[in-house]
């Protein structure tokens, strides 16, 4: 079957939005983790992971 032209057209149109919605998404979650409330959860949270995995490493030793 063949492709028509405005379906190709139509395909990037999609993925360049898509691309554009993410990018904006990473945006709000860089500004959020930067200022205020954001930072202070993320750092809580790798101390959290890094908590858990040095007790799970000595555990074993």
């Amino acid at each position: 079957m063949k492709k028509h032209i405005y379906e190709s057209g139509q395909a990037t149109t999609e993925y360049a939005l898509v691309l554009l919605a993410a990018a904006v998404i990473a945006l709000l979650v860089i500004a959020w983790a930067t200022n205020g409330e954001g930072a202070s959860r993320i750092g809580d949270m790798f101390n959290q992971v890094f908590d858990n995995i040095m007790g799970r490493a000595q555990s074993f030793g």
